[in-house]
């Protein structure tokens, strides 16, 4: 493997992730507004794998300075580069609704970036805690679409991170007779599922 380090102390943070945050708020807005079409070429297969690969080698450095254990998987789903952090007593990794776990994501895309220079749309996951909570949020959605279509009165939803925003608008999307945009600024962004038009 090869070795990733922690950013330097010689660029404020902001310099470091803000490339990596303009394309993270574009990509979440075209996904919440159903856009996802990009002029942009996809990147190949070959260079999303060399991706997750950096990442992987970042984390695993990070996983041996906390002195946890962990299996580590590098693939590719879906169009993007994915690492896998397998193992008992990873919670801490987590946090509390996924805070921790989207912070090592995108220090895991900051060090993409460094070696690649190339924003990466990297999904990081530990513990299957984005599958368990793409369920729950799969049913708070189909509830959200239940009121509605019951009462026909919009319902506002608790402020969540891009990926769960994302999930839910993917089922909300998939229903008829509703529709779901998204409100707020970051931490406070929450979704509106209401009546269609």
């Amino acid at each position: 493997m090869t070795e990733t380090s922690i950013p330097s102390a010689d660029q404020s943070l902001d310099e470091k992730i803000a490339p990596i945050e303009a394309t993270d708020d574009t990509e979440a807005e075209e996904a919440e507004a159903g856009a996802g079409t990009r002029e942009k070429k996809a990147p190949a297969e070959s260079e999303l794998f060399r991706q997750s690969e950096i990442a992987a080698d970042y984390v695993e450095g990070l996983l041996d300075i906390l002195d946890y254990d962990g299996d580590i998987d590098e693939l590719v789903s879906g169009g993007r580069p994915v690492v896998e952090v397998v193992g008992g007593g990873l919670q801490n990794l987590v946090g509390q609704r996924g805070s921790t776990l989207e912070a090592l994501q995108e220090l895991a895309r900051l060090a993409v970036f460094r070696q690649t220079g190339t924003p990466s749309r990297l999904l990081l996951d530990v513990g299957g805690y984005r599958a368990t909570r793409r369920k729950e949020l799969a049913a708070v959605a189909k509830n959200a679409v239940e009121k509605v279509k019951e009462y026909g009165e919009p319902v506002r939803l608790e402020p969540m991170s891009a990926f769960e925003r994302k999930c839910v608008h993917d089922v909300v999307n998939a229903m008829s007779g509703v529709e779901s945009e998204s409100e707020g600024v970051e931490p406070n962004r929450r979704i509106i599922v209401r009546p269609a038009d």
